[in-house]
């Protein structure tokens, strides 16, 4: 095959986007996958998805169905008992966000796409330096994913993982999304609204926070505090 694809993870933030357009600059033809779990925001991610495919024209597209992790439960996205937590940054608690390892689920099935595609890399957003803590979003997971990759395919495959945004402060995606035209008024990051972003949950803070540290504006609502 002359050419080289890339399965590049894309739910729908801006940690994603970033990924895809780094993954498209490295030559790659991307294939992007997306997952919904009943979560909160879904059908808000799953626009964004499809809006970025349409902006990166991406000609593989993949939407999975895994409401299994809604079933199991655990988690205030998809929990509709739990409330969302507002945003503490000092704390070293894992927020009720946290969705039982939800990136092994996610890994496994882009790994079995990226197989089957000939893909010999997958693009994850995953961010550990800057972010709320999720114990499947360390750098040793994505090491320790690699090696389950390397053991549990075909001997002709490979897949290698890569995690071009893991040790980047949120600050530093928004201005490297900004120099690539990252169009981030596709995305969303809101754990709990769909029309205007609450500001409030971790993911708004955290979003907030890192585009006022690149002195650039978020393009998307928010809700406006009275």
């Amino acid at each position: 095959m002359d050419r080289k694809i890339a399965v590049v993870l894309l739910s729908g933030g801006m940690d994603s986007a970033l990924c895809a357009a780094i993954a498209k600059e490295d030559g790659y033809e991307l294939a992007a996958l997306h997952l919904n779990y009943k979560q909160k925001t879904q059908e808000k991610e799953y626009q964004c998805f499809k809006r970025l495919c349409d902006h990166y024209s991406i000609k593989y597209r993949l939407s999975v169905d895994v409401s299994y992790l809604n079933q199991i439960g655990g988690s205030s996205l998809t929990d509709e008992r739990m409330t969302v937590d507002k945003a503490n940054l000092e704390s070293e608690t894992i927020p009720t966000s946290y969705v039982p390892f939800r990136n092994a689920n996610i890994m496994a099935i882009a790994t079995s796409w990226a197989e089957v595609l000939g893909a010999t890399a997958l693009y994850v957003g995953a961010v550990e330096q800057d972010s709320s803590g999720y114990p499947d979003c360390r750098v040793s997971f994505f090491e320790a994913f690699q090696k389950v990759i390397n053991t549990g395919t075909k001997p002709d495959t490979q897949i290698e993982v890569k995690t071009p945004v893991i040790n980047m402060l949120k600050s530093e995606i928004a201005q490297k999304g900004h120099e690539l035209g990252v169009p981030f008024d596709k995305t969303w990051s809101c754990y709990q609204n769909s029309e205007e972003a609450c500001g409030e949950c971790e993911s708004c803070v955290l979003r907030l926070k890192g585009f006022s540290n690149a002195g650039l504006q978020d393009p998307i609502p928010y809700v406006k505090k009275k």
